[in-house]
């Protein structure tokens, strides 16, 4: 037993390794595990007492549970079973294919890379790009409701700075949950995004076993409360007006709606810019008539650079305004019990109405909107039909611009002039050759505003005849 024993000493250098990882694995690890554990759930005991609805336990599962809660979860079983019969392989095969999209799904969640890093990040981004102004906001209204309820935010998708938005906004509320589609399956930015909260969908799936996967999962969150936020549109406007809805995630949510369990309420939610940083590539893909844009490397590392050049010669002066608004909240239970079969349709509708009603109306879409109206126009004729504008939108109880009508237009023209969009010879103003496109996607977000009061002064025109 006390004999010396002679080894090659890199046989001696794995041993020792192997030995160093055995002790970490069970007797340090767990240790330090615990320690970061007890202190992550001090600090989200505190964060929770100034958070308007509290982090949900849903959302602080650890990420192997809720994959694996997942993916043994009935329902899942059942459609994998159905799959491998479908598809005439081993359901071993089926299963690991499940598991492989519930690990695609499944966020890992960190209240410290949200409330530390992501909030900060958010809030420079919007302040250093945009004005940010609150249009419509009912702060009574939402402050009441329910706080055991799972609320829904469901908003116009505009641009990508839509998530970044509304996420600085909403910081007070709490923690939201994002459906993010396949753009962001980039590391390392999917990482981040996981860290975040959001979970990742294929739009363009067929596969009934990986939509049991993301509904189940869609399911399972909302039941636990987690508060999350969706764009009904399924994607970003092509034209700059709100398109029709996708049904998907909404019927997820819908179907397996139980009053008696827990409310859901949406909020509907609009956001309008006075530059969508995404415009032309928007407006070429709905010329094009594919959806797919993906702006080549060297274009975007050009506008980054150049980006930052206009910002450190101080030449930078903002993408003018970013409004968000908030809606009258919709809930479930409520609306369930007016509405007849089609249950999905008629709340994707509503939702896009009470949208529609509360996207603000900004300085560069209402100018664009009146001087496409005619082929020139004089610019006091156009401060004029601007102030006429405003009169007319807050008589109707519309979002509107709260600044002089001189000042909206003198803005929104220094920032169509900047970009080549319009021409001023004089006092006269015309779109240039490549304006009109431009012009027209910033007319078309608030054109149904104008088409609606159209609508209803010629119904009263026709009563009081």
């Amino acid at each position: 037993m006390t004999q010396t024993v002679s080894m090659p000493l890199w046989a001696f250098l794995l041993i020792v390794l192997f030995a160093g990882v055995t002790f970490a694995s069970h007797f340090l690890f767990p240790s330090v595990r615990w320690f970061f554990r007890k202190r992550a759930e001090r600090a989200i005991a505190r964060l929770n007492e100034r958070l308007q609805r509290p982090i949900e336990p849903f959302k602080l599962s650890r990420r192997y549970d809720m994959i694996q809660r997942l993916i043994y979860d009935p329902e899942v079983t059942q459609a994998i079973v159905d799959h491998a019969k479908a598809e005439k392989i081993p359901e071993n095969v089926a299963f690991e294919q499940a598991r492989r999209y519930a690990r695609e799904i499944v966020p890992s969640f960190s209240a410290t890379a949200y409330f530390s890093f992501g909030i900060r990040l958010a809030r420079w981004l919007s302040k250093s790009l945009y004005r940010i102004k609150l249009g419509t906001f009912d702060r009574k209204r939402l402050s009441e409701i329910d706080p055991d309820a799972t609320v829904i935010f469901v908003m116009n998708h505009r641009s990508n700075m839509d998530y970044v938005l509304v996420t600085y906004l909403a910081a007070n509320a709490g923690a939201l949950s994002y459906a993010v589609g396949e753009w962001a399956r980039v590391w390392p930015l999917s990482a981040v995004i996981r860290a975040m909260g959001a979970y990742f969908i294929r739009r363009r799936s067929r596969g009934a076993l990986y939509r049991k996967v993301l509904a189940r999962y869609v399911q399972m969150a909302t039941r636990g409360g987690v508060s999350q936020a969706m764009f009904p549109e399924g994607g970003l406007s092509l034209t700059g007006r709100t398109a029709q809805p996708k049904l998907g995630l909404l019927s997820y949510i819908v179907e397996d709606f139980d009053p008696e369990a827990r409310e859901v309420i949406f909020v509907p939610v609009a956001l309008n810019y006075d530059r969508v940083l995404e415009d032309s590539f928007l407006i070429a893909a709905d010329k094009s008539g594919k959806r797919r844009f993906r702006p080549p490397l060297w274009t975007v590392m050009r506008g980054v650079g150049g980006h930052l050049l206009a910002r450190v010669t101080r030449r930078f002066k903002g993408f003018g305004t970013a409004s968000v608004s908030f809606g009258e909240p919709l809930e479930l239970s409520t609306f369930v019990e007016r509405e007849g079969d089609d249950l999905t349709e008629a709340v994707a509708e509503e939702l896009i109405q009470r949208i529609k009603v509360v996207i603000p109306v900004l300085g560069v879409p209402l100018v664009a909107r009146h001087i496409l109206a005619t082929e020139t126009i004089k610019r006091d004729d156009l401060v004029a039909a601007i102030a006429q504008s405003i009169t007319t939108l807050t008589e109707t109880g519309l979002p509107r611009p709260h600044r002089p009508a001189t000042e909206v237009v003198a803005d929104a023209l220094m920032r169509l002039g900047n970009r080549d969009l319009i021409s001023e010879s004089g006092d006269q103003i015309s779109v240039t050759a490549n304006g009109r496109d431009v012009l027209e996607y910033y007319a078309s977000s608030i054109a149904h505003h104008f088409d609606a009061t159209a609508e209803e002064t010629g119904e009263n025109a026709a009563v009081a005849e």
